[in-house]
């Protein structure tokens, strides 16, 4: 489905209001059991597969999504993680590609505004799907992945990944192909994260990524980033930061 990228509309808003609890568990990678505020004690979904870094510490603030949807065995999704000083970090893995999409369609990826459509999950390589294929006339077609950030191990640095990923190396070796066959391929990372202000490879966590990445960049794939601005009602595209290594 084609979808034209130039309308107003606002970040992407959380369909319920979030409700406050405490951390008690985070456990089988999808669950976490949490303290609510008014006393009840509740199982939520963790959108979340990665190791999860110093955000699921027993204790940490955190804020949920309850659902009425019959659909999903659980009642609460869980969507934020409150730091010290008015800080916020998203851990929902679902909602970078959304974020990017209305971005997209808003036209507010200043390296990519020129792109006058949007196709959200095509098939690509060798039984890949991209992220988002960007077309418009008299320009190659652009491929976008993006990847969720939210690790920090250091005051004011974001980093990738927080745990082994072959999906991930798989992702730029394909963008490696695609821009050595004289397509655009843009790696986009998203830090869910309002406490940084740079961005870097975690080389340590996984080398086999970081090569891969050395080699997208060798063969013209575009490394960009982007931050996010945090609150209980949404989470909408921040600044452009730059991709360290």
């Amino acid at each position: 489905m084609w979808l034209f990228m130039r309308y107003r509309s606002q970040g992407m808003r959380f369909p319920s209001p979030l409700i406050p609890g405490t951390l008690v568990r985070r456990y089988k990678r999808f669950l976490a059991d949490v303290d609510l505020d008014d006393g009840r004690r509740v199982v939520a979904h963790c959108a979340n597969t990665g190791a999860m870094t110093g955000l699921n510490d027993p204790g940490l603030r955190v804020w949920l999504e309850p659902n009425d949807d019959p659909k999903k065995k659980l009642d609460f999704g869980w969507r934020l993680v409150e730091m010290p000083d008015n800080q916020w970090v998203g851990i929902d893995t679902a909602v970078p590609n959304r974020v990017i999409k209305e971005a997209l369609q808003r036209g507010e990826i200043s390296e990519l505004a020129a792109y006058e459509r949007v196709r959200p999950e095509v098939n690509y390589g060798q039984a890949s799907r991209v992220d988002f294929l960007l077309q418009t006339t008299g320009l190659p077609d652009a491929y976008v992945e993006v990847k969720n950030v939210h690790l920090s191990r250091e005051h004011g640095w974001a980093e990738f990944p927080d745990a082994p990923t072959t999906r991930g190396t798989r992702h730029l070796q394909e963008l490696s192909h695609v821009a050595q066959n004289g397509c655009r391929a843009v790696m986009l990372y998203l830090v869910q994260r309002t406490d940084c202000q740079q961005f870097r490879l975690a080389t340590d966590v996984d080398p086999a990524y970081a090569a891969a990445f050395e080699h997208a960049l060798k063969a013209g794939v575009q490394m960009l980033c982007y931050d996010t601005i945090i609150t209980t009602e949404e989470i909408s595209l921040g600044q452009a930061l730059t991709v360290q290594r």
